[in-house]
């Protein structure tokens, strides 16, 4: 397959770009959206070309853990990360759910001024990926925006706190 998959999320949230930043990148905020539905732990969170995201969400007794490495940040306008799925140990793995996701995908979120507001917009592609796991990405897009979409409506709420 030469045609890679991507899948972009683009929503305006109603708070200066400095505070949807905060809510992106302060592990204080970030393990309130981040994978709604679950309690998301957030073990390590170094913001730096080459740093970790270490996440793990529960489910009950039941985890799901998480490595990501930030390929480029650009304060306040960009990050750039390697998103994983991993063992307990941080070592790459595939998915426990469904083994064809890819193991490593790309992201990259954007946020831009407008008019007050801002303007994040979150692309995904896999990264090195077989036959088998674009196809499995492809499949699962379209279920996507409802995991990212609840997520963003608990940011609607902390943007809110941070204004008031």
């Amino acid at each position: 397959m030469t045609d890679l998959p991507e899948y972009i999320l683009e929503r305006l949230f109603d708070a200066p770009r400095d505070l949807v930043w905060q809510a992106w990148t302060d592990p204080a905020l970030l393990n309130r959206w981040y994978g709604p539905g679950a309690d998301t732990v957030i073990h390590e969170f170094d913001l730096r070309p080459g740093g970790v995201w270490l996440g793990e969400m529960r489910w009950g007794e039941k985890s799901m853990f998480s490595k990501v490495t930030f390929q480029e940040v650009d304060k306040g306008r960009r990050m750039v990360w390697h998103h994983c799925a991993s063992d307990a140990e941080w070592n790459v793995t595939a998915n426990p759910m469904m083994p064809n996701w890819p193991r490593t995908l790309l992201t990259e979120v954007r946020f831009e001024d407008q008019d007050g507001k801002t303007q994040v917009r979150l692309s995904q592609t896999p990264l090195d990926a077989s036959d088998a796991e674009i196809t499995c990405f492809a499949k699962m897009m379209a279920n996507m925006d409802g995991g990212w979409a609840s997520g963003y409506r608990i940011i609607d709420d902390i943007l809110a706190e941070l204004q008031a």
